[in-house]
């Protein structure tokens, strides 16, 4: 049975280290360290700052997910803006910002977004061969 973790932060900055502190809490729980960790974390950080950036709705929430099993992670970062799907961006080298998918097509396994009935959701997969996960055998 997988594991998971799932939590929402206010959609302002100041909470974006809140998400990467329950993230790498989550991933630490279930014995997940070293470069996988930091990547899970960086995306998350990623992601959840591009939602609290570009998420148009006022005063909404921003939901972070992780799943574990045998075989992948996976991480998820919805927010209540549906209708605004992320798209890759070329940023110039002289640009402060717009790496961030880019970032998260290079380290994850696979990513993508999908529009719900009332949010969207961008996800980033992670294969678990050769790592050693705990998933926890009761949630």
């Amino acid at each position: 049975m997988p594991a998971s973790e799932s939590f929402r932060i206010p959609k302002h900055r100041s909470h974006v280290p809140t998400a990467r502190q329950r993230v790498r809490k989550a991933l630490a729980d279930w014995g997940i360290t070293d470069e996988l960790a930091d990547a899970v974390t960086l995306l998350a950080n990623e992601l959840v700052t591009n939602a609290v950036t570009h998420c148009k709705v006022s005063h909404s929430q921003i939901k972070v997910e992780l799943t574990v099993d045998d075989t992948e992670l996976i991480l998820e970062v919805s927010d209540p803006d549906r209708d605004r799907l992320p798209r890759p961006y070329d940023s110039t080298p002289e640009e402060e910002g717009g790496r961030g998918l880019a970032l998260v097509a290079a380290l994850a396994d696979q990513w993508g977004c999908r529009q719900e009935p009332y949010a969207k959701c961008v996800w980033a997969r992670f294969d678990l061969e050769g790592v050693q996960a705990h998933v926890p055998a009761t949630l």
